[in-house]
């Protein structure tokens, strides 16, 4: 019995590191387009080297879990995603609001997330800018965050 749990932990230890590899290994160039969703190119968007830019994510979508998604793809292209949670009201389309009067920051942030950047400036939100998923936000293909 305990030679059998041996071989069984081992033939587990090995196996899974390759299996976690394999899961990781896909390409993550481009989601592709469907009924008329937007397509998220992973190569461009991303945040300048020393530049902290502080962003919102709010899901404006009936996708459940989607403003956490787009706060990893954001995290990894180097924003800093300080909230996240749900909109006040559903749309279509995905929006990134220039709260701080740095447009070149929100359309960097509307190539990473596929959405168009907007003028809306606020400075008493203490952000950067505000992220707006739509309901035609497709996420990009990202390995398993549990």
């Amino acid at each position: 019995m305990a030679l059998r749990s041996l071989v069984l932990g081992t033939a587990v230890l090995i196996a899974l590191p390759i299996a976690l590899a394999a899961c990781t290994k896909h390409d993550r160039s481009a989601v592709t387009a469907v009924k008329g969703h937007a397509s998220i190119d992973t190569t461009v968007g991303h945040a300048p080297p020393g530049v902290r830019i502080k962003v919102e994510v709010l899901n404006a979508s009936n996708i459940r879990g989607a403003a956490r998604l787009a706060t990893f793809l954001l995290r990894q292209r180097g924003y800093d995603v300080v909230a996240m949670g749900n909109a006040s009201r559903n749309q279509d389309s995905t929006v990134v609001l220039d709260r701080s009067n740095h447009p070149e920051w929100a359309e960097l942030i509307g190539k990473a997330i596929g959405g168009k950047a907007t003028a809306k400036p606020d400075s008493s939100r203490y952000l950067d800018a505000t992220v707006i998923l739509g309901a035609h936000w497709t996420p990009p293909p990202v390995p398993f965050h549990p």
